[in-house]
């Protein structure tokens, strides 16, 4: 399937407990964007509202999905309660909270029963979970598997410009501009 065909429907679903989480997944977004993969954003919250996060679990495929992205905080219930309505691919993020800083949604993400997968990005790792959400989606698109490349060909080159500048005005002098 090319990329202009993969348009024409929402590729990547990626869907939050409340909208307090949005800015943790904004950066899944964005680089979904970035690397032209249509994509849905929805506010689904497992514990009150069941009802619409079962039926858009259980619909996802059909409608076209092929990678949802569930970002929860706290008891982090929505990942998993999505994987175990589809065989899609779900990658949860932990949404960092303010009782335990995102640990105990790491931890209730990660500890998924034997048979329900889902692969768990960082705390607040919304762009890990675009990029592997695109890593998925490449499989079977040489052309995004391209762009993929691109992406980290320039990811090197940025880390070895850095280099280069640090050795050139030294450690002190380049955390000051930094600042």
């Amino acid at each position: 399937m090319s990329l202009t065909e993969a348009n024409t429907f929402k590729e990547v679903a990626v869907v939050m407990g409340s909208d307090s989480d949005l800015k943790t997944l904004q950066p899944a977004v964005a680089i979904l964007d970035q690397f032209g993969i249509s994509n849905e954003v929805r506010i689904l919250s497992a514990h009150r509202t069941p009802k619409e996060m079962m039926d858009f679990a259980q619909m996802a495929e059909s409608n076209g999905f092929g990678v949802i992205i569930a970002g929860a905080g706290g008891a982090a219930h929505l990942p998993g309660m999505i994987a175990s309505l589809t065989t899609l691919p779900v990658i949860g993020v932990p949404v960092k909270s303010k009782a335990l800083s995102g640990i105990d949604s790491m931890y209730s993400i990660l500890q998924m029963p034997s048979g329900i997968p889902v692969a768990t990005v960082a705390i607040e790792g919304g762009l890990n979970a675009g990029l592997l959400a695109t890593q998925i989606l490449a499989v079977n698109n040489t052309e995004l598997t391209n762009k993929l490349k691109t992406y980290r060909s320039e990811l090197h080159d940025l880390v070895v410009k850095k280099d280069q500048r640090l050795k050139e005005i030294g450690a002190k002098t380049y955390l000051e501009k930094m600042s």
